[in-house]
């Protein structure tokens, strides 16, 4: 399995049932089709990933309401769907002491065919009943929310469950896969931003929306803001100067002498312009470079800090942890694993 594709539009159809959650099925609407667009809205920078093309099917076209009693408007029935590339059962309200087997023959069906086209067919905590009642599972590894091992036991004996797993790829390529409780939607979505668009865009989506454990609270997802637009020439240049210049000595020194204004017109006027002190632009670049390398790369924290202009290891440790809230370590174990691959168990 690749980190990318060749594919420019992934598209994606989130089943819609009677019996869906709005919280799963529309969550997974938002986050997946923001791709390619929330980043660049909150920081400025493009991204240059494949989109997904999401789409809510169900049995019919009518609306109808879900569990909960929320509007749902479907896009396409399952007849009208076309292929996918991804398919999501969201987590669906069933009593865990129920027989699922033979309740929803239809979508058995359509998911069937979908696999048989090619999809990667998903499943989100209790959603997992559905998938297992194709079959597709029998044989196969496959988690669940916990509170339905029992009705996996009496009902579907053939499937190998490991219900402490939060999210289990199974299947030839990795084309079933299945998350356990409601929230672990979040688990599943970064888990298909990276397979179809990369890990940076999956750190990008969790950052974005803050996912994860958030008991640390949202300073080791904040990014560096959106440029602001002004016209000052001379400060501009300066920021695409020091953009290839950060990490070596004294970059704000050189910054004005680059600039060719007096120290004290050219702070003034890089504040009023960037909103940033010289000193914090700087800063910021170094410490945004720093959180790329923790995310994509094993060097040691110490090196990271000596490639981003801090030979003093003690000094880039205080400053990431002012900018972040969390020390380097803490930052690289938070991130590292976002949208990461799972094999079966």
């Amino acid at each position: 399995m690749t980190d990318r594709t060749s594919t420019p539009t992934v598209r994606v159809s989130l089943l819609a049932l009677p019996e869906s959650t709005a919280y799963v099925l529309y969550g997974h609407a938002d986050v997946l089709s923001s791709v390619g667009s929330v980043w660049t809205c909150l920081t400025g920078e493009t991204e240059p990933y494949p989109t997904f093309d999401v789409r809510i099917v169900a049995p019919q076209r009518e609306p109808f309401r879900c569990a909960g009693g929320v509007p749902v408007i479907p896009d396409a029935t399952l007849a009208e769907s076309g292929q996918a590339d991804v398919v999501v059962i969201s987590d669906l309200t069933i009593d865990v002491d129920a027989d699922p087997r033979g309740r929803w023959p239809d979508a058995v069906a359509w998911i069937r065919a979908q696999h048989a086209g090619g999809a990667v067919i998903c499943s989100v905590c209790s959603g997992s009943v559905l998938l297992a009642d194709t079959g597709l599972l029998d044989g196969e590894a496959a988690t669940t929310h916990w509170a339905f091992t029992d009705l996996f036991a009496r009902c579907f004996p053939a499937i190998r469950l490991v219900p402490d797993r939060i999210l289990v790829s199974a299947g030839p390529d990795h084309r079933l896969i299945s998350s356990g409780g409601a929230a672990s939607w979040e688990d599943l979505a970064l888990h298909l931003i990276r397979r179809y668009c990369g890990r940076a865009a999956a750190i990008r989506t969790a950052k974005a929306f803050v996912f994860g454990d958030r008991s640390e609270g949202q300073q080791p997802y904040a990014a560096m803001a959106k440029p602001r637009r002004h016209e000052d020439a001379a400060i501009a240049d300066c920021q695409t100067w020091v953009a290839d210049h950060y990490a070596g000595a004294s970059p704000v020194a050189r910054m004005v002498r680059h600039s060719g204004l007096p120290e004290r017109t050219f702070k003034r006027r890089f504040r009023a312009a960037t909103g940033y002190t010289p000193v914090a632009y700087v800063q910021t670049l170094r410490i945004e470079e720093a959180k790329q390398l923790l995310e994509t790369t094993p060097m040691p924290a110490d090196e990271i800090g000596a490639t981003v202009g801090y030979e003093d290891p003690a000094s880039f440790r205080r400053l990431f942890k002012r900018q972040t809230g969390v020390t380097p370590g803490r930052y690289r174990q938070r991130f590292r694993t976002v949208g990461g691959a799972t094999g079966s168990a």
